[in-house]
């Protein structure tokens, strides 16, 4: 659960620290006092996203901290990834500058947003005032009814992935089998130009690397007549003529070697001589070895021009390079064994009715599992739809058959009666603002019951609810708190004096004349006057004050 949440230059807030405990906690204020802020900041620390704007007025950086216990999964997340602190707790931490910079950490260690983002889902679940809104899409109301299946039945995520990735698979063939159906002539043209180009590309059969070889051995072999000539000058000059160096260059350290017994400072340069003769000494072995290697070849020479002109062509041909076209050659035989299985139509058929029968089967698994879960929600927002004051009323999740899609072979649909002997419609098109609210909040308790997050935030789902209504929702949360930590911006007195720990959020002013956000956490006394001050607006009387401790000892 959230222990404590620190926020610094955020938005209107200079600075706030937190403490929290477990059970049902709300956040009131005067409108504008910055009650969703809180959330704001905390939805930061947890992934969400932030620029520059966040930054209060004159700050250089905006800083939120959230700490949380955690366990299981959350713990598990925490080890596998190195983040695992020796409290056994998570701090998460944000910084966004003034220039819309953005660093994050767990338990001090840089992490990224997206981290934040995988650890913060185990963490808290948010249920936005506008969660209702999202009721009325398709997609929202097909995967809140998938979330409720999975909680109940493991394999669920799978089976909606597995369904998504068959389906997918699918399309793709029928779109091959139908190409080549409404094109078949073209396919074929284009599979015969590849044909012929691979079989040119494997009766030349250049391989890697060899252009730079036959070009080094046609260096070689049309140079042959100047190398033999260098290599034989050379030799002669160092070994074989009238007067070789070698031998000069001997004869001089043997002189030089008499020398030294009457000089030792003549030694450094008979030190140096010595190894000259030996290094020329080596270049005759080399030269000797080279002139038996190189001969003049005019076959050879014509073969290699030959070779060197082919691979040139054919690069051309090809728009490559020479070197490039063994990969031209693999490429293109890739691309024809392609468009051969493309081709076999009959093989394709085969293939894609394979494939569409495996979709159907795991989208019939997946409607088994919608059906069950379905009818379950059904029953339990119906129930819930009753302490509500929409007694009669009832809430059926629909499954109504469709084309195979991505999501299944059925369409979701969320349908409502708002009283007794009417037929279940449509969610948009009966539900009131007030209805929906109330369906909405109904909704958020039973799917938050369906869930091992262990900390629950619910940022005025209760606006359009009022009067008697109102303090149901807040029994209903009250008692979601006995299972989780709960935490609830509102503006109902009815639901926050059903609260075990109660912050007041207000504004003031600096002595600078600028505008900031403070909290309080209150005592009996203090809530009397917050709880009097929902019921009655700016003027509290006793009537109010009266009002509001009974509330309170409800």
């Amino acid at each position: 659960m959230l222990r404590t949440l620190s926020i610094r230059d955020f938005v209107i807030v200079e600075s706030i620290e937190l403490e929290f405990s477990s059970g049902f906690s709300v956040f009131t204020g005067e409108t504008g006092a910055g009650k969703s802020i809180l959330i704001d900041a905390l939805q930061l620390a947890l992934g969400g996203r932030g620029d520059a704007s966040v930054v209060r007025e004159g700050a250089v950086r905006a800083d939120i901290s959230a700490d949380f216990s955690v366990s299981g999964e959350a713990k598990a997340w925490l080890e596998q990834h190195d983040f695992a602190s020796d409290d056994g707790g998570a701090l998460l931490r944000r910084v966004i500058d003034n220039a819309g910079r953005s660093k994050a950490y767990i338990n001090g260690v840089a992490a990224t947003a997206s981290q934040l983002r995988e650890l913060g889902d185990m963490l808290v679940d948010i249920h936005g005032q506008h969660a209702h809104q999202s009721l009325l899409k398709t997609d929202a109301q097909r995967a809140l009814l998938d979330n409720q299946a999975a909680f109940k039945e493991a394999g669920v995520a799978d089976d909606v992935q597995a369904v998504t990735a068959l389906y997918k698979q699918w399309r793709t063939l029928t779109r091959q089998r139908e190409e080549f159906e409404n094109d078949a002539r073209n396919v074929l043209l284009e599979r015969e130009r590849l044909e012929w180009q691979v079989a040119e590309l494997e009766k030349l059969a250049v391989k890697p690397g060899e252009w730079a070889e036959i070009g080094n051995e046609h260096s070689r072999l049309s140079h042959a007549a100047s190398l033999l000539e260098g290599a034989q000058e050379a030799l002669a000059a160092i070994s074989e003529s009238d007067h070789p160096i070698l031998s000069q260059l001997s004869s001089l350290n043997q002189k030089l070697g008499k020398l030294v017994d009457v000089d030792a400072e003549l030694q450094p340069v008979l030190d140096c001589m010595e190894p000259a003769r030996i290094q020329l000494q080596e270049a005759v072995y080399a030269l000797n070895a080279y002139l038996d290697r190189v001969e003049l070849d005019p076959e050879r020479l014509r073969q290699v021009e030959a070779r060197l002109d082919a691979i040139h062509s054919t690069a051309r041909k090809f728009h490559v390079t020479p070197d490039e076209l063994p990969d031209e050659h693999a490429a293109l035989s890739e691309r024809l064994r392609q468009l051969a299985d493309a081709t076999d139509l009959e093989g394709l058929r085969k293939q894609e009715e394979k494939i569409q029968a495996s979709y159907l089967q795991a989208a019939k698994k997946l409607t088994r599992t919608r059906t069950a879960a379905a009818a379950l929600l059904s029953t339990q927002v119906t129930a819930a739809m009753q302490e509500l004051n929409m007694t009669g009323g009832s809430f059926v999740v629909g499954l109504n058959p469709g084309e195979p899609s991505a999501h299944g072979v059925e369409q979701v649909e969320f349908l409502v009666a708002g009283h007794a002997g009417v037929a279940p419609r449509p969610l948009a098109k009966v539900a009131s603002g007030g209805e929906l609210a109330r369906i909405a909040l109904a909704i958020s308790v039973i799917t938050s019951n369906a869930t091992t997050t262990p900390t629950l935030i619910f940022d005025e789902v209760d606006s359009g609810i009022g009067g008697a209504v109102a303090e149901v929702v807040g029994r209903l949360l009250k008692r979601l708190g006995q299972e989780r930590q709960v935490l609830c911006v509102t503006h109902l007195p009815q639901v926050a004096s059903q609260a075990n720990q109660h912050f007041q959020v207000a504004k003031g002013l600096l002595a600078n004349g600028k505008t900031v956000s403070h909290i309080d956490v209150l005592d009996s006394k203090a809530r009397v006057e917050e709880v009097a001050r929902m019921l009655g607006g700016v003027e509290i009387t006793a009537t109010t004050r009266k009002h509001a401790r009974e509330l309170l000892a409800s």
